[in-house]
């Protein structure tokens, strides 16, 4: 029964296009994991959600659920900065800003490199919903 459940999921949950959709569904997945936040994600709206309220429960996950978040966020900044290094080395200009070359991520606090916060779920949420919008 799990094994068509996961399956099913796949199916269901087409590539989004989105240049991070790997760390949105692990950042997903992750927070389904704590049944507090699950309950909120299923009874919110999408303007509770658009809005940042939702972000607002994030300080009432389990600290596992943090953790894990820290660990995804640490590891897409990781593979941020490997894209920005790609880049530069690809260009070759030593004049390159690299606060301006993060700022063009904004799918996370780039400023915040460590840590998963309220302020980096709600700009997840923020740039997923501008780009459907």
């Amino acid at each position: 029964k799990t094994e068509g459940h996961v399956e099913g999921e796949k199916v269901e949950n087409p590539d989004t296009g989105l240049y991070y959709d790997e760390y949105l569904r692990q950042v997903i997945d992750v927070l389904e994991t704590d049944k507090h936040f699950r309950e909120k994600l299923q009874t919110a709206d999408i303007e509770e959600i658009k809005s940042g309220k939702l972000s607002r429960e994030l300080d009432l996950v389990s600290h596992h659920v943090r953790t894990r978040l820290d660990e995804l966020k640490r590891q897409e900044v990781a593979r941020l900065r490997m894209l920005i290094k790609a880049k530069m080395d690809s260009v070759q200009d030593t004049g390159i800003d690299h606060q301006a070359l993060l700022k063009q991520f904004e799918h996370l606090n780039h400023q915040n490199p460590d840590t998963f916060e309220p302020k980096d779920l709600d700009m997840l949420i923020k740039a997923v919903s501008a780009r459907y919008e």
